[in-house]
């Protein structure tokens, strides 16, 4: 498999403080990781910016100009209790979501099997005019109607394995039958969306909440008996990934138990997916992760499946 790396030197700009869970060091763990002769066949390429009109898709131009005219110009500006904003968010934002953007054109264009993209701050908390839980703009979003807009996949599907529900892409894909929106996730847990009866306009979202403390077996049978499945039924022409590392059983700031080898099954088992629907077509996204170590690890194993499977 050919593989695309995304990621820039600007997602490490945007700064949180120091004692944020989401922070530059995410970043510089994962590249310290990836920096071995395993991954030397990776293709890295620095994001772009994301153009307004390609985020506009999903986030509205008003809220898109004003979330990046609240950038200050010195220090910290909260948007809530956990988001926040220093002089390079707004170049951080505009990139993470252009790596996504970029990475689609790619492998659509046929440059490489698939791709992954290490970028920060996450996406999938925002909400077409919030930001919110460390979030500025979906980038996964903001990559599934680049797909659908500009290269005529009418079906585009997102699957998030982060350990925190994306209310903001069920959000933004909810009345739409032809974007579906499948996730696992520990609950009850934060933002408190994600029930298995949330199922959007045509049974089009798909979640499978999970209790704090399960592990390896409840994941994948998660993923193997719904997951799975409602990706076979709706046949996606393109496959992203929410690509969240936060239910590994050494993450701070969450209860559920996995391991790396249950992130790269999960990997080997999507790319099947994509394989058979959609001509491997496959993009994956970065969003949680907070010890560092397991962190890069997860994404070590991910990737390594990606190049390999």
């Amino acid at each position: 498999m050919t593989t695309l790396f995304y990621s820039h030197p600007a997602c490490e700009a945007h700064d949180t403080g120091p004692l944020h869970p989401e922070n530059p060091g995410r970043l510089k763990a994962i590249m310290k990781k990836l920096d071995s002769p395993e991954f030397a066949p990776l293709i890295r390429r620095e994001a772009p910016y994301a153009e307004h009109q390609q985020i506009a898709r999903v986030h509205p131009e008003s809220f898109v100009q004003a979330l990046l005219a609240a950038v200050p110009a010195s220090g910290e500006r909260m948007i809530d209790a956990d988001t926040v904003l220093s002089p390079g968010s707004g170049e951080a934002a505009l990139r993470a979501a252009g790596a996504v953007v970029s990475a689609v054109d790619a492998v659509m264009a046929g440059e490489a099997d698939n791709a992954f993209c290490a970028v920060r701050p996450p996406g999938h908390h925002a909400e077409p005019a919030q930001a919110m839980g460390f979030c500025l703009f979906n980038n996964v979003a903001v990559g599934a109607l680049q797909a659908r807009a500009v290269h005529g996949c009418k079906r585009v599907a997102v699957v998030d394995f982060d350990v925190h529900h994306g209310n903001g892409t069920q959000a933004m894909f909810w009345d739409d039958p032809d974007l579906l929106y499948a996730s696992t996730h520990q609950a009850p847990f934060y933002p408190g969306t994600g029930a298995s009866d949330e199922q959007g306009v045509d049974g089009n979202i798909v979640n499978v909440p999970l209790p704090a403390g399960a592990g390896s077996a409840a994941f994948r049978e998660a993923m193997r008996g719904v997951v799975i499945p409602a990706l076979n039924d709706f046949q996606p022409d393109f496959l992203m990934i929410s690509a969240g590392f936060d239910a590994h059983a050494e993450d701070p700031l969450a209860g559920l138990n996995l391991v790396e080898e249950d992130y790269a099954w999960a990997t080997q088992q999507l790319m099947e997916v994509a394989r058979s629907a959609c001509g491997g077509r496959l993009v994956s996204v970065l969003e949680g992760g907070y010890d560092h170590q397991a962190l890069a690890r997860s994404v070590a194993a991910h990737v390594r499946t990606l190049m390999r499977f």
